[in-house]
């Protein structure tokens, strides 16, 4: 017979988001059961965020050597260790995994149980011997990569993000079906590090991103020497020796191409099998489980959150609904998900930002009653600095100058969106952005700029050169 234990939260889950609520929850005085059947850190630590980040690291590393004859420094010919590139992932997974491990959250005061959990009832999880009975439940339990039905796909080897990472051996030709973040990244970091790719794209690249936004990304892919098929159907994958034939349909033509690896990145699969939850009475479908605004599924003492809920599927999302579930859970608090101001990145080179409305979005709600102004990279003395010109900040506002959305596409553009976050978070007016002062010279004073310029058009009218005339009059 199961050993019964009784706790105040019992968290499925130990990704971002699961992390985030039991540290949290037994912080604040809660008895915490934290169950998780694979790797401690989930998908983020051991095959998304950090992985691609480090590894894009190493890829940006040699293409900043490669073209470092432009500030008249002379590296020589670049040799690439691409099995060492991919030991800084490793060590990077590493150096991170012990903030993430059992022995930290057992330190906290947590129970850990590393086993497979389902419901059996709407109070009742059963992990390995372990029955749990919990005042409230969180369900982290994230999602997977989607593997599309392609005929011929399971005749070929082939990469997720949860196994490319294990690679040591650059692609001669890397074939990558999928033009989001993931597909995008993986593209320009092999290619860096010496490999041929190419990239199919159903639909076009970055379909949620602001076009003008993405065409700066569109031109830098192409100029890499990466190939692009957008609005391309992949028809079947067969062998074809040792390599790989993927036959696609681009502009109603029929394209043979073969490749030595292939990459799928054609999205995210919510994990919602084998939980149990028909028995738990937690209502869900294959795109994720349903929640409402305070994170309760259709079982009111069982939450979800991160990408199990199907909705933005970010690690910082995940972080975030962990504390709108500590605040309905532990205070009682009716705390509300607000998704106005959630930003996202695409970490590619130059990198694409996003936070809150598209132009697009807020002519489809407001129609022409915004504003829209830009500023250009190439206006900003440290991007001529440092010879990285590429790219622009857009911002949309009301006619009175309320902030409804940025996107910046250029270099370090995800380090700069935080502001713009902060300003929609707060609804603040474009007027504060431009009355702040920014260190020169750095990229920071795009922000500045652009909200400036939302002011050039009554700053500098006729009408402000009469005032100023008639008050010049006075002494």
């Amino acid at each position: 017979m199961n050993k019964v234990l009784k706790t105040d939260i019992c968290v499925i889950g130990a990704g971002s988001g699961g992390l985030s609520v039991a540290a949290g929850a037994v912080q604040m005085g809660a008895n915490v059961i934290l169950v998780e059947k694979s790797r401690m850190g989930g998908d983020c630590l051991n095959t998304g965020c950090v992985p691609s980040k480090a590894l894009l690291a190493a890829a940006h590393a040699a293409e900043n050597a490669r073209t470092a004859n432009r500030f008249g420094v002379a590296t020589g010919p670049i040799e690439i260790n691409f099995a060492q590139a991919i030991e800084h992932v490793h060590s990077v997974i590493s150096g991170i995994a012990p903030h993430d491990s059992v022995e930290r959250f057992e330190e906290l005061g947590c129970t850990v149980i590393q086993a497979e959990a389902h419901f059996t009832s709407p109070d009742t999880l059963v992990a390995g011997d372990k029955t749990i009975r919990a005042k409230r439940f969180v369900i982290a339990t994230g999602s997977r990569a989607a593997v599309p039905p392609i005929p011929g796909l399971e005749t070929v080897p082939y990469f997720t993000n949860e196994n490319i990472f294990e690679n040591r051996i650059c692609p001669e030709h890397l074939i990558i079906i999928g033009g989001g973040p993931i597909g995008l990244e993986m593209a320009q970091a092999h290619q860096q590090l010496g490999a041929k790719v190419t990239i199919v794209e159903m639909m076009t690249i970055l379909p949620k991103d602001d076009p003008d936004m993405v065409s700066v990304v569109r031109d830098a892919i192409k100029d890499s020497d990466i190939t692009l098929y957008e609005n391309s159907k992949t028809r079947e994958i067969h062998p074809a020796g040792d390599l790989i034939r993927v036959i696609i349909e681009h502009d109603g033509i029929e394209i043979t191409l073969e490749g030595s690896h292939l990459l799928l990145a054609t999205g995210r699969r919510p994990n919602v099998e084998n939980l149990g939850l028909e028995e738990a009475g937690v209502a869900f479908e294959r795109t994720g489980i349903s929640v409402d605004t305070r994170l309760r599924t259709s079982n009111r003492k069982i939450f979800a959150i991160g990408d199990v809920t199907g909705g933005l599927q970010f690690t910082h999302m995940a972080g975030y609904d962990a504390g709108i579930v500590i605040r309905n859970a532990l205070f009682r608090l009716p705390a509300k998900v607000d998704h106005s101001a959630v930003p996202w990145v695409t970490y590619t080179h130059p990198e694409v930002a996003q936070v809150g409305m598209t132009e697009a979005a807020a002519r489809a709600r407001h129609g022409d009653a915004i504003r829209v102004v830009t500023w250009d990279y190439a206006e900003n003395d440290r991007a001529r600095a440092e010879d990285d010109t590429t790219g622009f900040i857009k911002v949309i506002t009301t006619p009175k100058g309320r902030i409804l959305g940025a996107g910046i596409a250029g270099r370090q553009a995800g380090e700069l969106i935080g502001l713009w976050s902060l300003a929609i978070s707060r609804k603040m007016k474009i007027g504060a952005i431009a009355g702040m002062i920014a260190p020169y010279p750095t990229l920071g004073e795009l922000s500045k700029r652009v909200a400036g310029a939302w002011y050039t058009p009554s700053l500098f009218s006729e009408k402000t050169r009469k005032i100023v005339r008639f008050l010049l009059r006075f002494g």
